[in-house]
């Protein structure tokens, strides 16, 4: 009788040790404890790898859009829950070595139904992003300002480029401006920064693409676009970069190891310039998941093609 209560006793405290282990893995999948800046992701090489999965890339909703403040200790990114709905902007931060629960942005305030493309500036002051409206009209650029307790109500960038169609803001640290002119066909277009204003835009001298993420310097831009050599027309990633008569060269595709059988979109660089985040949409639905892989895809890429051109 004994044994048989030594085993039951046994039997039933292996069950609670894994019970509590349960438990700890799924709040560590929430606020995991950082080894690295980026939620305790193991960095990728030259592979595209998912970010985050089970704690940002989540099945059954899209995640787009990803952007981080300079010290790397916010992560804003947007969320679409299914195809054809309005997206939601969501955020979280490093506090006391953990990721704070994800919460909704709502920089609008219920102004606009969509919210997406978040983009923290270089100095971190300001966030901007597109906002638009539940029938995807009225799409424009906005932005709030960094206050000490949040962020300051939502504000329409005050700029004639915005009497069109536009998304997807990129910045160069001058404060020159890259975005997606929807009215447009859905060309790249900037606008230089003149005392903080944008009086006057341009489409981009590029032959194509949209969701442009543009670096630091202006040396290299990203875009996105349906593959005409692919008989599939899947989105891919491009990268043009500048030479030294200012000129862009022609568009060079970022290769199959970052482009697959999906669409891939929605290029961005941390701040760090370490990574590159997009974008793949490769769940049911047409819904897309996170990805990132090291910049040296790019440093690659503009080694070879400025070899090839001596």
């Amino acid at each position: 009788m004994k044994k048989v209560c030594f085993i039951i006793i046994l039997v039933f405290s292996v069950f609670l040790s894994s019970c509590n282990t349960k438990k700890q893995n799924s709040k560590d999948s929430v606020s995991p404890t950082i080894e690295s800046p980026y939620f305790g992701q193991k960095p990728p090489g030259l592979t595209p790898e998912i970010f985050a999965p089970g704690i940002i890339s989540i099945s059954g909703r899209s995640e787009t859009g990803v952007s981080f403040s300079p010290d790397l200790d916010e992560m804003y990114f947007a969320v679409q829950k299914k195809t054809g709905v309005p997206a939601d902007i969501y955020f979280s931060k490093l506090e006391d070595k953990k990721w704070t629960p994800f919460k909704k942005a709502n920089f609008t305030k219920g102004k606009k139904a969509g919210e997406m493309k978040p983009n923290v500036s270089y100095d971190g002051k300001k966030i901007y992003f597109t906002a638009y409206n539940a029938d995807f009209t009225d799409t424009k650029i906005w932005y709030v300002n960094r206050l000490n307790n949040g962020w300051s109500d939502a504000i329409k960038l005050d700029s004639p480029l915005n009497e069109h169609e536009v998304m997807t803001s990129t910045f160069a640290t001058n404060g020159d401006l890259y975005y997606t002119n929807i009215s447009k066909k859905f060309r790249t277009y900037y606008a230089h920064n003149i005392n903080g204003k944008y009086p006057k835009f341009q489409e981009a001298e590029i032959e194509f693409g949209g969701h442009p993420f543009i670096s630091p310097s202006q040396d290299y831009l990203i875009v996105d676009t349906r593959n005409r050599e692919d008989k599939n027309q899947k989105a891919d990633l491009y990268v043009y970069f500048k030479k030294k008569d200012g000129a862009w060269t022609k568009p060079i595709n970022l290769g199959i190891t970052i482009n697959s059988t999906f669409d891939e979109r929605s290029a961005t660089v941390t701040p760090d310039g370490k990574y590159l985040f997009f974008s793949r949409y490769n769940e049911e639905g047409g819904l897309s998941n996170l990805y990132w892989v090291s910049t040296e895809v790019i440093s690659n890429l503009k080694k070879a093609y400025f070899k090839k051109e001596q």
